[in-house]
């Protein structure tokens, strides 16, 4: 492990009625212990999962492949605010990582076959292959493959959203694999049934408040698949 845990400090928050400062959840978790290589944060949308992950990766200087030229109307002035008020304990030092979310990755694949052009050597470490020409799923799993194979802190944010069932369960057994060989941690806000079954893997749960530990099977993702694929008349 490489991250031991996070504190909150909701009393030095600078207001109570602005995301995510005025969010529940933020203001009633004081912190989140990490004892598992893998750790999934689960709950409903809009529960605050990415945006602690985003905070996470702030306070511990990792970079986040922004779109730049996306442009925000009415940009709230808190909503990146939140790392300020968190601490991170590290077990031993502080290690490099990275931080994934499918809705950004089509922009960092566009910056790799940028950066190619001048060096194709490049390509070698994500298998040989641009990783725009690939489909989605494909570049996902080459990324994967590539990244976590070095020693790091890994945030992940819904990285189920392009894989299907059979590359999920591939990513699965790279989790289980990787995380078992001691260099590498990953934190992982996640709907995918499939995922949070990872073996040995702690999962948080963001629906209730204050954040807290939940087993598998007591998680309503995993009941609403299991009833469904059950009887799924039931809910058509």
């Amino acid at each position: 492990m490489h991250l031991k845990r996070i504190m909150l400090f909701p009393e030095n928050y600078p207001t109570l009625n602005r995301y995510p400062f005025n969010h529940r959840i933020f203001q009633e978790t004081k912190g989140l212990e990490f004892s598992s290589p893998v750790t999934f944060f689960v709950g409903e949308n809009g529960t605050g999962k990415s945006t602690l992950l985003r905070a996470m990766a702030h306070k511990c200087y990792i970079h986040i492949w922004e779109d730049t030229d996306r442009v925000h109307v009415d940009k709230n002035p808190y909503e990146e605010m939140l790392y300020r008020f968190i601490t991170v304990e590290w077990s031993d030092e502080v290690v490099p990582g990275s931080f994934f979310s499918s809705e950004l990755f089509s922009h960092f694949a566009q910056n790799v076959d940028e950066w190619a052009e001048s060096d194709p050597e490049m390509l070698k470490y994500f298998g040989g292959k641009s990783l725009v020409t690939q489909s989605h799923g494909q570049s996902l799993m080459s990324y994967f493959q590539a990244r976590y194979r070095l020693k790091g802190l890994y945030l992940l944010d819904e990285p189920e959203t392009a894989l299907s069932p059979a590359s999920q369960l591939a990513f699965v057994k790279l989790l289980k694999e990787l995380s078992g060989n001691g260099h590498a941690q990953f934190i992982i806000a996640s709907h995918s049934p499939i995922l949070l079954a990872c073996p040995a893997a702690s999962i948080y749960s963001f629906d209730d408040i204050p954040v807290k530990p939940i087993a598998y099977r007591d998680t309503e993702h995993y009941k609403v698949y299991k009833s469904f694929m059950e009887d799924p008349k039931k809910y058509l």
